[in-house]
């Protein structure tokens, strides 16, 4: 017997010699080649004589190492030298390969496989219809719809910027929908199988074909097929219908059973993502491996001098009678040639499914090595029946790479640190709701690219084939995650139904098996947020008794069949809520060693704590557990591109209601990646969000269901300032940008302005004149202090040169006339009040104090309650007021200013007893009113003052704590 590492060589010697020479013949000749081929079943190749003459020495070699069949024996040889002789436009045509030779490597011929996208033809309606019916409906007021397809449409933006939805086009509707086609069926069907494949159907799906039901689904993320052979009529057209339903998750309800049970986005419904019809022959690699290609692939051994790929291939034989096949697995490098193979015969009983291991030797490997190399080979499995014949191809790109995860030294790709700068990332749209194309998905991952992003956190659901395609190819690391999220029970019951495992463990199955050959892939995420305890958030529906569900032991079940089905990534999940303060009578479960690796979703600053304390908590995590690599999954803030403050720290974020300044969000990020980027331990961290993304809860903002926290509006229009901070720091591309470009109308004479600039040097302009460069900003964040800006409008620009090349950035904002002799303070807020009539900023230009509201805060979708106020027409600007012992430094120039200060008091209170200083002498010790009635009472006092450049005021509790709640100050004569 030959040696058959010998005869690949052999092979692959000639290919690598012929295929060039093949590749370049003009079209006539490569037609003239391809029909002999198709006709007569041999390889051809044309070339100059000389190249004939290299062909023929390597043919004679490969009849050495590889004996021809008896039945080639004869003919083989006279057809060759006869193919020697034949010329075809002035070259050599020749037989590269006999019969024999080539049987181990299956020749160009019809698809063993096909597959139709049904896009087109459909017909949808949002409404129900008794089972099997809905073929007999009368359709006439049916919408015609394309695919992908989903009814709905969510969040919209009060300001009408950054999306096209409004109140009136929104679509919340959960419930059933029909959707309807038909579609052509082969007239032969001997020997072959016909498949229905869905890439998602939200949340749960019934199928019928003619009348017939052919299956059901339930998860809306996961890719699922049935085999409709039985129920088609060959040659002629075929009715699908399918129900989808998408309804809420309750107690008694058709989906109480689907994950997931809650969360802060919305689940769209509808067939929104690809149906495929897809015909196979009877022995086919397996179409019902939990929606996987049947292959199963990863990376066992590496060395600079050589790979392996190891491949698990389920061969399906649905014929009536067992089967011989021989499975060959080819490994092809960018450019098509071949550089591995390894193939193995199996023997399938009818109707059954059989597993073939092959191990792929891959000489000098080039390693997929993030965004640094992302270098794909392409994997061809076919399976040959016994006749040599083809009966079905798959083939998928693999990257030859290792991941690893380390406590100290974070992750780990191909043995050396890589650290990975990442984002969460929803797939919805405005516009488009889930009914995404691989343009959109294409087009957002630029946009993370373009950021400085290598990572993606799929949230909270397993995301179609597009997105990991794209990392593949782009080399962004994907953390995949099932949608196991913040609850796992219906009502009042304190366990799983069993109903609910199931369907978990079955989504989780479905996303490693449909997704583990993707070398982007390194995590597979088991939970998120399951760690509320009795500290639920308001969209979860607590126990009456205070009490909550264990996770644990569906997180233990879970977290096993993961590795036991994967045992080349490891499992994560995401936490909210362990080492937070909460009251004494809080319970929260600790769940972070039921994974591998440890994420914490942690929202300091924005929801619990000050923004300086991320560093520190993460610190005693990982004191904690210092066995496992830590990182933080989710960090961020809202961000409303319509609303904007002069002091980040001038008053009470509103994490759950309307003010929601964009700089807010800025300085959350740049307080997180300062402390995160300090600690090389972390493995990871994911931005929350890249997207702003739709959701039924919030009330939030400038929008209405939509979630702000994306650096990106929800339409992709713009790009928020954080986006910037990222972009200069995680990429090497230029970057000069003037943060608070969309604050355009200016308050106080005086500013801070900040450039986010990863040049070496930056210069920023103000009405042509230079105010300086600057270098070595910490955080690539560079701040010019108390700017003056001039009366009208005021152009500013930062400048700075990258290899010579100079990049600017240019904004124009406007400052009232009088600004400069007059000025109101809104003091005690974030966010100045839109009912004083004329311009007022935010708590600015104040030292020490604490920011505080006599309304009751905003919850989620609910908002705040006003307190009414007599005594001023401007409610909401005296609604908040600083209080302790602080002071405020207001730069005016020169002059003589009258000072009016404005105290409210809540009901019940007609008297508060402590000072205020002007320049250092009091003139104020006490504010009294005569009755503060069922609501508050605005009362104020005046005083006059000169300035040398700054007024001085100070507060100093007394009998009772120092307030104010609006300074207003106008020049005199």
């Amino acid at each position: 017997m030959p040696n058959l590492a010998n005869r690949h060589k052999c092979q692959s010697n000639f290919m690598q010699v012929a295929s060039p020479i093949y590749a370049g013949l003009p079209r006539l000749g490569r037609g003239l080649i391809e029909n002999r081929r198709e006709s007569k079943g041999w390889a051809y190749s044309i070339a100059p004589a000389r190249e004939g003459r290299r062909l023929a020495k390597r043919w004679r070699l490969c009849k050495q190492v590889l004996p021809i069949r008896a039945s080639d024996r004869a003919r083989s040889p006279r057809m060759f030298r006869r193919r020697m002789r034949m010329k075809v436009s002035g070259a050599s045509t020749l037989i590269g390969f006999a019969a024999a030779c080539i049987a181990s490597a299956p020749l160009a011929a019809a698809p063993a496989r096909d597959a139709q996208v049904l896009e087109t033809g459909w017909l949808f309606v949002q409404a129900d219809a008794p089972d099997g019916q809905a073929e007999q409906a009368d359709v006439s007021a049916w919408q015609p719809v394309t695919m992908p397809h989903s009814w709905n449409r969510v969040g919209y933006y009060l300001t009408g910027k950054g999306g096209t939805h409004t109140a009136e086009t929104v679509d919340k509707y959960m419930g059933k929908g029909w959707y309807r086609t038909t579609f052509a069926a082969p007239g032969d069907m001997k020997g072959k199988r016909l498949w229905l494949e869905f890439d998602a159907a939200s949340r749960s799906a019934d199928i019928w074909v003619n009348g017939v039901k052919v299956g059901a689904h339930q998860g809306g993320f996961s890719r699922f097929r049935l085999d409709v052979t039985n129920a088609i009529r060959p040659g002629a057209q075929n009715l699908l219908a399918v129900r989808v339903d998408n309804t809420k998750p309750v107690e008694g309800s058709t989906t109480a059973d689907v994950l997931p049970l809650t969360g802060d986005f919305f689940v769209h419904g509808g067939l929104y993502r690809p149906v495929k019809l897809i015909t196979t022959s009877d022995l086919h690699v397996d179409m019902m491996d939990h929606g996987g290609s049947g292959i199963r692939s990863h990376t066992a051994k590496i060395s600079a001098d050589r790979a392996e790929v190891a491949a698990e291939v389920r061969v399906a034989n649905s014929s009536a009678k067992p089967r011989n096949a021989v499975v060959i697995a080819r490994l092809l490098d960018a450019s098509g040639a071949e550089v591995g193979r390894s193939q193995s015969r199996v023997d399938v009983p009818q109707g059954a499914t059989q597993s073939v291991s092959l191990m792929v030797p891959v000489a000098r490997p080039r390693l997929w090595n993030g965004t640094i190399d992302p270098y794909l080979y392409r994997l061809v499995v076919d399976v040959q029946d016994q006749r040599g014949q083809t009966t079905d191809t798959v083939e998928q790109n693999i990257g030859i790479r290792q991941m690893a995860f380390d406590p100290d030294r974070g992750f780990l790709l191909n043995g050396k640190p890589y650290k990975l700068r990442g984002v969460g990332y929803h797939q919805d749209r405005d516009g488009k709701g889930w009914a995404i194309t691989p343009a959109d998905t294409e087009a957002d991952v630029a946009l993370l690219r373009e950021m400085g992003a290598n990572s993606i956190r799929l949230t909270h659901y397993q995301h179609g084939t597009p997105i990991h395609d794209i990392a593949d190819r782009t080399g962004m690391i994907l953390w995949d995650e099932i949608p196991l999220v913040s609850a796992w029970t219906v009502g009042e019951s304190l366990e799983a139904s069993e109903g609910l495992r199931a369907n978990a463990r079955q989504q989780l199955l479905e996303m490693i098996r449909q997704n583990q050959n993707h070398p982007s892939v390194a995590i597979w995420g088991i939970a998120n947020e399951v760690d509320f305890g009795n500290s639920l958030p308001a969209f979860i529906t607590g126990r009456k008794d205070g009490s909550y569900a264990d996770p644990l032991p569906l997180l233990e079940e879970l977290n096993a069949l993961a590795k036991a089905t994967d045992t080349s990534r490891p499992t994560a999940l995401a936490t909210c809520c362990e080492g937070r303060l909460f009251s004494a009578d809080v319970s929260v479960p600790e769940v972070s060693n039921m994974a591998d690796l440890g994420g914490a979703n942690r929202y300091f600053g924005w929801y619990f704590g000050t923004a300086d304390d991320l560093g520190p908590h993460l610190d005693s995590l990982r004191a904690k557990r210092p066995e496992q690599p830590l990182s933080v999954t989710e960090y961020g803030a809202g961000a409303a591109v319509s609303m904007h403050t002069d002091n980040v720290l001038g008053g009470p974020i509103d994490s759950r209601g309307r003010p929601q300044p964009e700089e807010y969000a800025s300085y959350i990020h740049e307080t997180a990646l300062a402390q995160i980027e300090s600690r090389p331990y972390l493995y990871a961290s994911w931005l929350w969000n890249s997207f702003d993304f739709a959701t039924t809860i919030r009330a939030e903002g400038d929008a209405q269901d939509i979630n702000t926290k994306g650096l990106v509006t929800y339409d992709r229009s713009i790009k928020k300032d954080a986006f910037y901070l990222y972009k200069a720091n995680w990429s090497d591309q230029p970057t000069v940008h003037i943060t608070g470009r969309r604050h355009v109308q200016r308050a106080y004479p005086t500013t801070d302005i900040k450039v986010y600039s990863n040049a070496a040097s930056t210069e920023l302009m103000l009405n042509g004149v230079s105010l300086g460069a600057m270098t070595a900003c910490p955080q690539n964040t560079c701040v010019w202090k108390d700017v003056r800006l001039a009366a009208g409008r005021n152009a500013i620009s930062a400048q700075a040169a990258f290899d010579g090349k100079q990049v600017e950035d240019a904004v124009a904002w406007e400052l009232p006339a009088d600004a400069l002799e007059r000025l109101a303070i809104d003091t005690g807020t974030i966010l100045a009040a839109q009912d004083y009539g004329s311009p007022i900023g935010s708590d600015h230009y104040f030292a020490g104090g604490t920011s505080r509201t006599i309304d009751k805060p905003a919850d989620y979708g609910k908002p705040a309650q006003p307190t009414p106020i007599s005594g001023s027409p401007a409610r909401d600007a005296l609604a908040t007021y600083r209080e302790g012992d602080f002071s405020y430094r207001i730069p005016m120039p020169k002059g003589r200013y009258k000072v009016r200060l404005w105290f409210t008091l809540p009901a019940g209170v007609n008297e508060r007893q402590f000072d205020v200083l002007a320049a250092g002498k009091p003139v104020l010790r006490k504010i009294t009113h005569g009755s503060a009635g069922e609501g508050a009472v605005a009362v104020s006092h005046e005083t006059t003052m000169r300035s040398n450049g700054t007024i001085d005021l100070q507060f100093q509790s007394k009998q009772d704590k120092a307030t104010v709640s609006l300074i207003e100050i106008s020049k005199t004569p």
